[in-house]
Parts: structure tokens; C-alpha cells; sequence
């Protein structure tokens, strides 16, 4: 499967964005797509995950509340709508797909096979 990431851009704290990830290929066999984020010389962190087939919704701490995470299967595109954006926010966004994710390893990078090139959100202060 192939990923695209857009939607990222400059915003003030406080502003809301939406990330788009759109899948082309197999999209059929995802498990799973996560977005998660990386500040440069930095650990790749985790945002957020769906469960293609059904929707379950996963948010790491720093976001619950704030960002939420969909798709829309007949578009094979998920969605990153971030509120309330933060100045720690600022990040490269990076969607992940993967076939054999389950919700145990849902969060860890190490399950996603296929990502997209990511997309750039900076929050000023």
C-alpha cells in the first residue's frame, strides 16, 4: 500500500488543522492506520491509530481530547483533525499503515510496514 500525507502547515497556538493520509493499493488487507509525529533529533512518536475495519480509535495522552482520528473507506483516506493546537505540537506527521497490526502493538512503530513521507505542522506561540 502506498501513502500520502497532506495538510500540514504553519497555525497559531490554539488553531485547529486537519491531516489527510489518502492509501492506494492493497488498502483492502489494512489492520490499522496511525499517524504519528517526529520532532527532528527526536523519537518518532505516537499520535494516534483506527482499526480500518471498524473504527476503534486509539490516542496517545498528549492528544486525547484534542485530536481525533478517522477514515472514510470508500475514500481510502484517514484523517488527523487536530484542535487546540499546541506549540509542542510542531512535528513532522507521518501516517503508518499496517496488515498484521492488533491492538496490543497498535501504538509501537515496529508494527506499521508502510508509511507515507510525512507532512510538516508548526504551531507558533
Amino acid at each position: 500500500v502506498q501513502l500520502q500525507a497532506s495538510g500540514g502547515g504553519l497555525v497559531q497556538a490554539g488553531d485547529s488543522l486537519t491531516l489527510s493520509c489518502a492509501a492506494s493499493g492493497p488498502t483492502n488487507s489494512i489492520r490499522y492506520l496511525a499517524w504519528f509525529r517526529q520532532v527532528p533529533g527526536n523519537e518518532r512518536d505516537f499520535v494516534a491509530a483506527i482499526k480500518w475495519s471498524a473504527g476503534y480509535t486509539q490516542y496517545a495522552s498528549a492528544v486525547k481530547g484534542r485530536f481525533t482520528i478517522s477514515r472514510d473507506k470508500a475514500k481510502n483516506t484517514a484523517y488527523l483533525q487536530m484542535n487546540s493546537l499546541r506549540p509542542d505540537d510542531t512535528a513532522v506527521y507521518y501516517c503508518a499503515a499496517g496488515y498484521s497490526v492488533i491492538q496490543s502493538n497498535s501504538a509501537s512503530q515496529t508494527a506499521y510496514a508502510h508509511w507515507g513521507q510525512g507532512t510538516l505542522v508548526t504551531v507558533s506561540s
